[in-house]
Order: structure tokens, then sequence, then C-alpha cells
């Protein structure tokens, strides 16, 4: 089975973390998940969530009706987490969204929450480290903070959604993104046709 970590930060964007957590569990992958501070406030905002934390793996399957037996939910102030270690079995990691605030984090190496130090261990591990970065426009610095993290391996997704699929819904947007997502992973998916010429 393989196991996937994915961080949720507080860049707008609530539904492209939730549609690929949902899209790996779906898809029978092991899921850990990381949230930050701000990445609480942006699921209560923009996807309703007004649980406790502990309440978030009921609120997944409410919401998508998909089991969450494989999902575990760390702390972010845990350090001591298996994520934190690159011994531990691990088959990549998304931050989705990313804040520029985590991508510059990343991109110099800070491990100052467990979001930082499991995508520190997935650099230095040669891990597949997905970036969702979710802000326009986007300064010179920022744009430099994308080049150190891909320099150092790992993949910047930004949340930019395609439309030849004709997609209807939000939902159809966001799948699009997860389904990038998802393929980066090596994971086979029907989120959306393939482009055929």
């Amino acid at each position: 089975m393989k196991r996937i970590t994915v961080a949720i930060t507080g860049a707008s964007g609530a539904i492209y973390a939730l549609r690929t957590v949902r899209a790996l569990l779906m898809h029978r992958v092991a899921v850990d998940v990381v949230i930050s501070e701000f990445g609480w406030m942006l699921l209560r905002d923009e996807a309703g969530f007004e649980g406790k934390q502990r309440d978030f793996g009921g609120f997944i399957q409410e919401l998508y009706g998909v089991s969450v037996d494989n999902m575990a939910l760390h702390p972010l102030k845990d350090l001591a987490a298996t994520l934190a270690s690159g011994s531990a079995q691990s088959d990549g990691m998304v931050v989705v969204p990313c804040s520029m605030k985590t991508l510059a984090s990343i991109a110099h190496g800070l491990s100052r929450n467990l979001i930082e130090r499991a995508a520190d261990v997935a650099l230095k591990e040669r891990r597949t480290l997905i970036i969702v970065p979710r802000e326009t426009p986007m300064n010179l610095i920022q744009l430099r903070n994308m080049v150190a993290v891909a320099e150092a391996g790992a993949a910047v997704v930004p949340a930019m959604p395609a439309f030849y699929q004709k997609p209807e819904t939000f939902d159809d947007l966001a799948d699009f993104v997860v389904g990038r997502i998802l393929s980066l992973l090596r994971i086979e998916h029907d989120l959306y046709p393939a482009w055929e010429g």
C-alpha cells in the first residue's frame, strides 16, 4: 500500500486539499495528514469545517462517503512523529494548497513544524515532493523560492486547472489539479480525460 503525506496550509484553495485526500483514499492509499494553524482556518472559512480537529476524519467521510480507515492526522508541532524521520515508510508528500510562507520555509530548509520537517525529509530522501502554490500575482522572492524547491527536487504544480475537459463544477476544476498530483505520484486515475490531440 502506498503511503502519502498531505499537508494543508493557509493559502486559499481548500477544495484542492480535500479533493486530494478524497482521491488518495479512494485509491486505497494510506494518507498522513498535517494541517497548519492557518490551514484549519482555511478549512473553516472555505469548506465549512466547524468541528474539533479530531473530527476531521468524520468530516471527510461525511463530505465524500469514503472510508477514512487509512487516514491518520498528525499534530503540527509533533516533531517526534514518524513523518519527521527518513527511516519511516513514505512514497511522497503533497503540500496542497501551499502558502508562500510554507514555500519559503521549505525552500530554505527550515524545520520548525511537522510540515516543514516532513518536506525536508522528502527532499533529503529523494522522495516525491509536490508543492501546489495558490497565489497570484507572485513577486520575485516567491518565484525564486519556487525555483529553489524545484532545484532541490520538488515538483511545483500551481493550482491552474485546464478547461479542455469541459469542467461543469468546481469539483471538476479541482480534480484536474488533483489528477496532475496523482500522475506525479504514479497513481492511475480517471479524474479527467487524457488529451488526445
